[in-house]
């Protein structure tokens, strides 16, 4: 019998992979439980098998416990809730006292008259028969082995996956089912790769090599543990450092990349040496390089954009193969207007929006793709805002916002705190001019913040109240936020009211009312 156990720990450590030492225990659990079975299920009972010779022996055991660990009337238990009577012993000792058991426990006091040294927690243990390894023991061992081998080898590859993560794995097809494909990657180890994670409309048999990106190790008891995928960025990334050396090497390093999983893929590369081409490289002698990993990838097209440090100029590279005829770039938005020529606009954008999702993805902008004509008109109305937007609130004349246009302001901002040497070097404009334009764009932005500061109304003034004689534009949005937005607005005011608001003079405060009230007197007269 000995002998029989020494060539089952061998042979089920050979075929499972395992240590010898976890089938050695697995084995000790099944005889001890065999042993509580034979006389008695309350019975503690430990069995050490000798590694060498494998024979056995059986103790039964008492765990060592003060009189404040336990209570000897199940009425002077404290009470407990129906879900905490189902812990484990142990767990329900460390909770509080617990009635005290004497087939597996024994008391200190008692404990220590027969060995002196012994201290609460240990054990007191006195041999007993040994339980024959027959074929109820086997039965009962192999249940254990299989458990105990099982989480083994969950164990081992716990260990072996965790610090691999983020890497490129490869295995073979074992079966397809409903929550995706199940990959043998050796040694014990299955990944699975969902669903949700799988190439479109790829088709896998069992006994395919396939590769994939570990994205999850888990350690959880039940269900797979390596979670693998076939549609993320990242695979790509290691797939065309697989295959292509400088990339290894460091020599040119991978800025992006977009996918559309099964279709069609866009990759920024550069170079940090000059000699060597980043595109020529990743696409290798007649293609062979993006072509491996196009296979790898069911097929799927790849584009090599070259990056550069222009996000403008990166973008244009990005919408390859359609050709940029202009772009017009919004940094606070982060967003670009992508003019093209209007045969290829079909092209720029893509089927489905494609191409110019991809572009997007690469280069991190939201990009608007249009036609030159329609790029054109979009460029007018844009001036004709900007346009509008100075002649109202500077209070200045189409020809000098139209310089100021011209020149590449585009908000009273860049008119107020823009340098003032970069001002000055525009040829209509002389020192005093400047002084003017920054100082009305100043007060302009001033008002607006007080405004937003008090909570009050973030209306703008109308058209009829800026142009009225004696207004000037800060004053007149200071009026509108506090509900004075119109000529007619400001004609029912008095002037109290209009001191209450500002800091206007009386005098000043009667003539501009007066003024706003002048078309009332009009209208009398015309009546009349």
């Amino acid at each position: 019998m000995s002998k029989e156990i020494l060539m089952m720990v061998e042979a089920m450590s050979n075929e499972k992979g395992v240590a010898p030492e976890i089938i050695f225990e697995a084995i000790e659990s099944a005889l001890a439980s065999a042993t509580r079975k034979r006389h008695g299920e309350d019975l503690d009972v430990r069995v050490s098998i000798d590694r060498r010779s494998g024979s056995y022996e059986t103790f039964r055991r008492w765990r060592v416990v003060t009189e404040e660990e336990v209570v000897f009337d199940a009425s002077l238990l404290p009470e407990v809730e129906e879900s905490d009577e189902e812990l484990e012993d142990e767990a329900a000792e460390d909770a509080g006292p617990h009635l005290f058991a004497p087939e597996r426990e024994i008391l200190f006091d008692d404990a220590r008259s027969q060995r002196p040294g012994i201290a609460a927690g240990d054990y007191i243990e006195e041999a007993m028969e040994s339980a024959v390894f027959g074929r109820i023991a086997a039965q009962a061992a192999k249940q254990v082995i299989v458990q105990k081998v099982r989480e083994a080898e969950r164990a081992q590859v716990i260990e072996a996956y965790e610090g691999r993560v983020g890497e490129l794995v490869s295995g073979v097809v074992k079966r397809n089912d409903r929550g995706g494909v199940v990959i043998d990657l050796g040694a014990n180890a299955e990944a699975l790769i969902p669903r949700e994670e799988l190439i479109p409309r790829e088709i896998t048999r069992p006994g395919d090599r396939i590769r994939g990106y570990l994205k999850e190790v888990s350690a959880e008891v039940r269900g797979p543990q390596l979670f693998v995928s076939r549609n993320c960025p990242e695979l790509m990334r290691a797939l065309f450092t697989l295959e292509v050396p400088e990339i290894g090497e460091g020599l040119i390093q991978i800025m992006g990349c977009a996918r559309d999983p099964g279709s069609r893929a866009k990759l920024g590369v550069r170079s940090r040496v000059p000699r060597i081409d980043p595109v020529g490289a990743c696409v290798g002698m007649r293609g062979s390089r993006v072509q491996a990993v196009s296979n790898e990838l069911a097929g799927e097209r790849v584009d090599i954009i070259p990056w550069d440090e222009n996000p403008a100029q990166y973008v244009i590279n990005a919408m390859s193969p359609a050709e940029v005829v202009s772009i017009v770039v919004d940094e606070e938005s982060q967003a670009m207007d992508v003019a093209v020529h209007e045969e290829q606009l079909s092209q720029a954008i893509g089927r489905g929006g494609q191409n110019v999702r991809l572009a997007s993805q690469l280069t991190g902008w939201e990009l608007n793709v249009m036609t030159e004509s329609q790029a054109d008109e979009k460029n007018e109305e844009e001036a004709g805002r900007i346009l509008g937007l100075f002649m109202e609130q500077l209070d200045v004349d189409e020809e000098v916002a139209t310089i100021l246009s011209q020149e590449g302001f585009t908000n009273l901002e860049e008119v107020a705190y823009v340098p003032e040497a970069e001002m000055l070097a525009i040829e209509e404009f002389d020192q005093e001019i400047v002084n003017e334009l920054r100082s009305r764009a100043r007060d302009v932005l001033l008002t607006r913040e007080i405004a937003i500061e008090e909570g009050l109304s973030d209306a703008d003034p109308a058209e009829d109240l800026l142009a009225l004689e004696g207004m000037d534009p800060a004053l007149a949005f200071v009026l509108a936020r506090h509900g004075v937005v119109t000529r007619e607005d400001l004609a029912e005011q008095a002037i109290d009211d209009l001191l209450d608001i500002t800091d206007l003079e009386s005098s000043r405060a009667g003539e501009l009312i007066m003024e706003a009230r002048a078309a009332w007197f009009e209208n009398e007269d015309s009546e009349a």
